[in-house]
């Protein structure tokens, strides 16, 4: 089963001020009935590359069993860490980039290479949500996110 994963990370323009992701999980059942389930979180004091990372993270946990994944996000880090095997150096490296620094985040990154691990994803980046409403969808969950501390789903962080 193909499952078509949108998600937006919002940092409302601040990195010092509050942040949300918004995640939409997309699939056809094997009768032929379509299923969208949403979510959004809202944090306060982080970045956007964080809320990007925890959207992917909700979406990939939310799945129950292994599926074929297309993860579509607006972060061209989030799809080139893993298109350009920036992860796989950095975990050769012992959790340091290219230019020597440590890696921002290593705990949410693991958790992310631990969500991914059954399934196969695919990253697609989506500039400016060009032709992906669902994606778009995301971002206004994101930001209502961030506004309020509605619809809580992620107890581990």
């Amino acid at each position: 089963m193909l499952v078509k994963i949108y998600t937006d990370g919002s940092a409302r323009g601040n990195p010092d001020g509050p942040g949300g992701y918004g995640t939409i999980l997309s699939y056809v059942d094997t009768k032929g009935t379509e299923h969208i389930r949403e979510f959004s979180q809202g944090y306060q004091k982080t970045t956007n590359n964080r809320m990007e990372l925890m959207a992917a993270i909700v979406g990939l946990e939310a799945l129950t069993k292994p599926c074929e994944v297309e993860l579509y996000s607006d972060s061209k880090y989030l799809v080139d860490a893993f298109n350009q095997h920036w992860i796989d150096s950095w975990l050769k490296k012992n959790w340091v980039n290219s230019q020597k620094q440590p890696v921002k985040n290593p705990d949410l990154w693991k958790r992310l290479l631990k969500a991914k691990k059954p399934h196969k994803v695919t990253f697609i980046w989506v500039k400016g949500h060009n032709g992906h409403p669902q994606n778009e969808r995301c971002d206004q969950l994101a930001t209502a996110a961030a506004d309020g501390e509605e619809l809580l789903v992620d107890t581990q962080y």
